[in-house]
């Protein structure tokens, strides 16, 4: 991990191991699978349902930022936490969730992801329980938030006219040149038109991990991204279907790689598909 521009972010499974009884440290897991964490996680981690606690559904909107107090404030959660997050599929959800607790203003240097997720604690056997622990409620109080981070549909128009962001699609190559919709299972916040942002370039979110769901090394996601023009002198902007799958590739490029301007379009294709006027492309680009 030392070469990332950030590694003070990511901790291993085994350093988990050694801190999961750590009072100032709360282990948060957050699934795609929502009923994963019942069939068993890790001592001591609350569990998150991205459905209830982090997505606001009748604002199609993250949550807002009363909800987040009372979410952490009731997981044992204050502001002077270590919050280590994990969860299945390489960290998808436990991405989203990072980008939120940063959108709300928690210490950047309290906050980790366990790199190779839930996958790679199971793989190697470390403990796991289906006992659901409780904490003391505790004080929380969220920051105004900050939306350097989150590009809105205006900004992402802005970008197309302008070039002056560039866009990724991490999503599937299938999704992307219009074949498939979602991915197979997940049919939250279907949109009704296939293809992708026009200009925007696909590196699969995937692409940055390896088969145990840990993070490539700094130079292999260097050759990734620079080597289909995502460089670090102009802004990015990532995007895929509800903003889960681009906050992952949000955390690689501005923690591991450094990229100073990243932001994280979680209107995404589900949006920008269903927008009266927006454009769209089906296929590759040129």
């Amino acid at each position: 991990m030392g070469d990332y521009r950030r590694p003070d972010v990511l901790v291993s499974t085994e350093w988990v191991d050694q801190h999961r009884s750590d009072p100032n440290i709360r282990l948060v897991e957050v699934d795609v699978d929502t009923t994963a964490y019942e069939k068993g996680h890790i001592p001591g981690a609350v569990g998150w349902n991205w459905q209830k606690d982090l997505w606001d559904p009748s604002r199609r909107d993250i949550v807002t930022k009363e909800a987040f107090e009372r979410l952490c404030s009731r997981s044992g959660i204050g502001n002077d936490t270590t919050v280590v997050l994990y969860g299945d599929n390489n960290n998808w959800f436990a991405a989203w969730a990072f980008w939120q607790f940063r959108i709300y203003g928690h210490d950047e240097s309290l906050l980790k992801l366990m790199n190779g997720g839930r996958v790679k604690w199971l793989e190697e056997n470390r403990p796991m329980t289906t006992e659901v622990p409780t904490y003391p409620e505790r004080p929380y109080k969220a920051k105004d938030p900050d939306y350097s981070i989150r590009s809105f549909f205006d900004n992402v128009a802005e970008a197309i006219r302008t070039g002056a962001a560039i866009l990724v699609d991490v999503r599937s190559p299938q999704e992307y040149v219009g074949d498939l919709l979602a991915p197979p299972g997940l049919p939250e916040g279907v949109p009704v038109r296939g293809g992708h942002i026009p200009g925007a370039v696909n590196i699969p979110w995937a692409s940055a991990v390896r088969e145990d769901g840990t993070f490539k090394t700094f130079d292999e996601l260097k050759a990734l991204y620079e080597g289909k023009g995502v460089t670090p002198d102009k802004p990015v902007i990532a995007y895929c279907r509800i903003g889960e799958r681009s906050s992952h590739t949000w955390f690689v490029l501005k923690y591991l790689l450094g990229y100073p301007d990243v932001r994280n379009y979680d209107g995404s294709w589900t949006e920008w598909a269903n927008r009266v006027g927006a454009p769209a492309k089906v296929g590759p680009e040129p």
